[in-house]
């Protein structure tokens, strides 16, 4: 089979959507489309606005069609979330993983979920656990419920209506939902107390091209050949899967967006903290790695929201940051990350300015990131994607905190080029961005008095 030459990649994220083409000679994107992933307040429940995603795609693979072209297509979404399929579509909307829900059903839901020491999956806010939801939806709605025949994972909802093949997947059935045993590589117990496990489509390979487009959107986005769509992947690990292509363990992947997820590729699985966010994820091998999460992108957005700033005019008032010792303590996002019961507070934080919020944010996801890796046992370089890997400040403060070698990557997003490697393309070596700034002395104190007080 000839290897593709553009790959088109449908990349979910809780914040964001975007269509990209991926040259395969260049390992670059060429072109991209962007949309918000909205969510519809109900009924029956918050929920995703999968069909104006639908049309957002569908439109961007037309107007990719018409100008670049491509030859494959693959697919990444955020985790925690997962399609309900009915007869004729989906029986229930995608709910919201920040929706809470009703006290008797989290009780009841938190008696059902198996031990840590199972699942390597801790219990979590909201729906996060992808189990709760489906308990919640069964248990709020069992009329929807009933006319449930096909449950997919959510990289694989949008790869079912490409091809019309429904299928699972490890990465995004590893990722926190209480439905999967790592160490097994299979099905949790969880999956027969909900008595779901007849509903869970085949598992299949992220790497699997299920099919070709079916003909009725190839015509519609104006292909006149076959195009194959690969089963697709949960996001952070798409951002983990080169690295894991092309280097040894140990080292450590932090992909960065609304979430920071941590990944310590030859950390210890053996000893972590269910309580601090800690986890067991699954790679597009199928192979269980340590990782840690917290919000940190949202946290970055709560923190500057109304002070916009840029990232030199931040640089500039880093010495006054640092010698004032203005600082965010844990945790900006409650219910999550290593300090999860922690109410968040600023300290030394009179008159701020624009600049001086984005610079104690951006040492806050620094301070943050480097507890996450310790709790993970992550050794060797730290290689960093997406958005905070354009933070000077936040770099400069990480390869500080850990004293080990911090790789900036170019480009918005590994999670993109992660998926197009589903389909042929091949791992290059990216060159880091420079790192051309250098902390005062005054940051050394500066973190000792953060961890002091914590």
């Amino acid at each position: 089979m000839t290897p593709p030459a553009r790959i088109a990649v449908l990349d979910i994220g809780k914040t964001n959507a975007k269509a990209v083409i991926v040259d395969t000679a260049t390992a670059k994107e060429i072109a991209a489309r962007t949309t918000p992933n909205r969510v519809l307040s109900g009924p029956p429940y918050p929920h995703y606005d999968v069909e104006a995603l639908w049309a957002f795609f569908l439109e961007s693979l037309a107007e990719f069609s018409n100008h670049t072209g491509f030859d494959a297509i693959s697919i990444t979404t955020h985790g925690a979330s997962a399609a309900l399929l009915g007869e004729d579509g989906l029986a229930m909307p995608v709910l919201d993983y920040e929706h809470s829900y009703p006290g008797d059903i989290r009780e009841t839901y938190a008696a059902l979920r198996p031990d840590f020491s199972e699942t390597a999956s801790p219990h979590l806010s909201g729906g996060l656990n992808l189990g709760a939801q489906m308990h919640y939806q069964k248990t709020a709605f069992p009329d929807l419920f009933a006319n449930v025949q096909t449950i997919l994972t959510y990289p694989q909802y949008w790869a079912w209506r490409l091809t019309g093949v429904a299928s699972c997947e490890a990465t995004s059935l590893g990722c926190h939902t209480d439905l999967w045993n790592p160490r097994a590589g299979d099905f949790s117990t969880l999956v027969d107390r909900l008595e779901i496990r007849p509903l869970l489509a085949p598992v299949r390979s992220a790497f699997d091209a299920l099919g070709p487009l079916v003909p009725e959107i190839a015509g519609t986005i104006g292909l006149d050949k076959p195009v194959p769509v690969h089963c697709g992947i949960h996001d952070s690990n798409a951002s983990l899967l080169p690295h894991l292509i092309r280097r040894e363990p140990p080292f450590a992947v932090v992909s960065t967006g609304t979430w920071v997820v941590i990944f310590g590729a030859g950390g210890h699985a053996e000893s972590l903290d269910p309580e601090r966010d800690t986890l067991v994820n699954v790679d597009a091998y199928g192979r269980p790695v340590p990782s840690a999460r917290f919000m940190g992108g949202r946290a970055f957005e709560l923190l500057t929201k109304d002070s916009p700033a840029n990232l030199d005019e931040a640089v500039a008032a880093l010495p006054e940051v640092l010698s004032r010792q203005t600082m965010v303590l844990p945790s900006v996002v409650k219910g999550s990350g290593p300090f999860p019961a922690r109410d968040m507070a600023w300290l030394n934080a009179e008159n701020l300015t624009p600049s001086t919020r984005y610079a104690a944010a951006s040492l806050y996801a620094a301070l943050m990131t480097d507890v996450s890796l310790g709790l993970v046992g992550a050794d060797g370089p730290v290689i960093i994607e997406g958005p905070f890997a354009r933070n000077r400040i936040y770099t400069a403060a990480l390869a500080h905190l850990t004293g080990r070698e911090v790789l900036a990557l170019p480009g918005s997003t590994g999670t993109s080029l992660g998926a197009a490697m589903l389909a042929g393309l091949k791992p290059t070596t990216n060159m880091p961005e420079p790192k051309d700034l250098v902390l005062p002395e005054t940051f050394a104190p500066y973190a000792e008095k953060w961890r002091s007080l914590l």
